[in-house]
């Protein structure tokens, strides 16, 4: 019998790492048609999206069967439920690299100075976030699972930062140039994706260290945060 549980749980945390492959995947193709400004990529993106919900779907249907059936305890509980949550983050994630490609579109023919608002950067920022909440969650060693989930916190509060400089380097720009107003709002909204990509990987970040832990970093201050990590080390 715990045989078959643990394959119940192997075939759960298997579809959440294709999940959030296939989101990390997304993310990738929609910063590619930004940065070149190619239409076809944005419309693969809006095509593959379908694939992440309907795995979002599988995976909740899976959780609340093992759920309901096995009344799991402890860690098998905790592991369940922040699984389910982590895939409704992975589900944003892909609705955001959605709205990124949508604005491809727009954006084709304005010729917007992209790099120079830092979109680039965030992108790449908000990849490796993505990659290594993804591995701290199907890492098998918790210490290291829980460094590596760790390690977004200080990209998210970058990432923060370039979104906020964006805004204001794109309000002084359309002041100056009022022409730019259509493209300086679409770029907006792309950097604001990007922020929100870096916050769902940073809410799974804190769901793995309340699995690992027990500790439950949601609503800290980044001070906090950091305590917590230096505690964590003593253990």
């Amino acid at each position: 019998m715990k045989r078959f549980f643990q394959k119940e749980l192997e075939q759960f945390t298997s579809d959440i790492n294709r999940m959030g492959k296939l989101a990390i995947e997304n993310v990738q193709l929609a910063m590619d048609a930004l940065l070149t400004s190619n239409v076809e990529k944005a419309q693969e993106v809006v095509k593959k999206d379908d694939a992440i919900d309907d795995l979002e779907i599988k995976i909740d249907r899976e959780g609340i069967t093992f759920l309901s059936q096995r009344a799991p305890l402890a860690k098998d509980l905790r592991l369940v439920t922040i699984g389910m949550k982590a895939s409704n983050d992975l589900e944003r994630v892909g609705d955001e690299a959605t709205s990124i490609a949508k604005r491809v579109k727009k954006l084709v023919g304005n010729n917007p100075d992209k790099e120079f608002f830092h979109l680039k950067m965030m992108g790449e920022l908000c990849l490796e976030m993505l990659r290594d909440c993804l591995a701290a969650f199907c890492e098998k060693n918790e210490k290291e699972a829980e460094e590596k989930a760790h390690t977004l916190f200080i990209r998210d509060r970058k990432i923060n930062q370039l979104n906020r400089k964006n805004i204001r380097d794109i309000k002084e720009k359309i002041e100056k140039d009022p022409t730019f107003s259509f493209t300086g709002i679409e770029l907006m909204f792309v950097s604001k994706s990007l922020e929100r990509i870096g916050d769902h990987a940073t809410n799974i970040a804190e769901e793995i260290i309340y699995l690992l832990s027990g500790d439950d970093l949601r609503h800290t201050d980044e001070a906090s945060r950091d305590r917590h990590r230096s505690e964590g080390s003593l253990r």
